[in-house]
């Protein structure tokens, strides 16, 4: 995997189709939409949703009478959504990749495909995808300003972390060259050994040998990312420090000890394989259960851009409980639309984590992160021992579906993580009850001066009540 970070090009390339964005056909002397007939009724954004009903018969069918229907019929998403939901050979996991998922879901070759011209079908809905796929990074991930850098370490003792760093993001940059698996895990490598193995990508599971197949090619605005939670067991790595065997990896000693570890085998999921072509990545999220992590790159390389806790990133939209995160549905997409403003926001960090190196990635942090070149790594969630009361404090207050990676039959994550913890660690855990506890207290006192007043009456006369003021249709808030 020698792959190399895209260059920038002055220009995105034509459309293969020929089609163009919506403002062209202002000075079109021909519009293909005027051939739609009664489907003119609709906006573009509607036709898409209309074919997203339909199975591949009616597509092709559909597609075959106009030029703005055929383009439209050749949105790859369509078929992707159809490969992916419906087609057995996806399920399978082994199959041939033929470039497009169109292609690929009616096993044509690139000499069987249509050649059908649209220069006058114009259609941002149409367009925005390729433009997406096209956009070139670097605009976005070179020149970072001095004061938004990820700090380079070359390494941290455990002290100096927990003193200092393990609520900041950092890279590691000499810690990943010792690993056993860093010298060996090439793409040629891992076919040699796995490419029959099937990995979980997103919402499938294929063999290595297809993955790496699609990935080489692709030209999908956000693809497949192969991010697997079970590689050690389907890969029989070793990284149990008590073994007499070598040891595969291990994580950053300066981390110290990671605290779930007391659950033993009933620890949530916490240990990923990720493989991806450039382009590919993580839209804006926070690590699971409060946890912090660390994302070692053994190919390639990733740009990331994280914010604080309390700082929801530009064009990110969050519940009141942080349940539902609402975000453009692309990387590129939103690198054209946010990524300026996003740079000028305070707590706004980045950087790029190289081959051989590793970032850590503190408790809370909103991060997006995009390969630059088709990458290979590896990444952790841990607790340390300064978020420990962040831990307990999601698990014992978050509702169900906010907490995951336990088994199913583990109904109390909080009990199991607090037997785990008094067994282990009685005086660590006792101190973290009592901060708990204090944070308690304070949110209790807030809301009572809230709502309450400070002598317990409603600063506005009468007890607390919940309504409308002046029969008006706001809300009191």
């Amino acid at each position: 995997m020698t792959q190399e970070p895209e260059d920038s090009p002055v220009t995105i390339p034509s459309h293969p189709l020929g089609l163009k964005p919506s403002g062209n056909q202002y000075t079109a002397v021909s519009n293909a939409r005027d051939s739609l007939g009664e489907f003119q009724r609709l906006t573009d954004e509607a036709l898409v949703v209309l074919l997203e009903y339909l199975e591949s018969h009616l597509l092709r069918n559909l597609g075959a009478t106009c030029k703005a229907l055929y383009a439209f019929c050749r949105l790859d998403d369509l078929w992707k959504a159809l490969f992916i939901e419906s087609h057995e050979v996806c399920k399978q996991g082994n199959f041939q990749w033929h470039g497009t998922w169109r292609s690929t879901y009616l096993g044509l070759s690139q000499d069987q495909l249509s050649q059908v011209r649209c220069e006058n079908v114009f259609s941002d809905v149409l367009y925005r995808p390729f433009l997406c796929t096209h956009t070139p990074l670097s605009p976005y991930t070179n020149n970072i300003p001095p004061s938004n850098a990820i700090a380079r370490l070359p390494n941290l003792t455990a002290t100096e972390f927990l003193e200092s760093w393990s609520d900041k993001p950092f890279i590691l940059t000499q810690t990943v060259p010792e690993w056993p698996v860093y010298s060996t895990w090439d793409t040629t490598h891992l076919l040699e050994k796995y490419s029959t193995v099937k990995f979980r990508a997103e919402s499938v599971d294929w063999s290595l040998a297809t993955y790496v197949e699609y990935m080489a090619s692709t030209t999908d605005e956000s693809p497949l990312y192969l991010f697997d939670r079970s590689f050690m067991s389907k890969m029989t790595l070793n990284t149990d420090p008590s073994s007499t065997a070598p040891l595969d990896y291990w994580p950053p000693t300066c981390l110290g000890e990671d605290l779930f570890d007391v659950l033993g085998p009933n620890r949530p999921d916490s240990k990923w394989l990720i493989i991806g072509p450039a382009r590919s990545g993580s839209t804006y999220h926070k690590d699971p259960n409060a946890t912090s992590a660390w994302n070692a790159v053994l190919r390639g390389s990733k740009y990331w851009i994280m914010f604080p806790s309390a700082t929801p990133p530009p064009g990110v939209y969050v519940s009141a409980d942080q349940s539902e995160v609402t975000s453009p549905l692309s990387i590129a997409e939103w690198l054209l639309g946010f990524h300026a403003e996003a740079r000028k926001t305070p707590g706004c960090v980045e950087g790029i984590c190289g081959e051989g190196e590793v970032l850590h990635v503190p408790s809370g942090w909103w991060h997006l992160v995009v390969n630059l070149a088709a990458s290979i790594a590896i990444t952790q969630n841990f607790v340390p021992r300064s978020h420990l009361v962040s831990v307990l404090m999601f698990l014992k207050d978050n509702v169900a579906d906010q907490v995951s990676g336990f088994r199913k039959d583990i109904s109390d994550p909080y009990g199991l993580f607090v037997e785990g913890m008094r067994e282990k660690h009685t005086e660590l855990l006792e101190q973290a009850l009592a901060e708990l506890e204090r944070k308690a207290e304070g949110r209790k006192r807030k809301w009572d001066a809230a709502v309450g007043g400070v002598d317990g009456k409603s600063s506005r006369g009468g007890g607390f009540s919940f309504g409308f003021g002046d029969d008006s249709d706001e809300e009191v808030s």
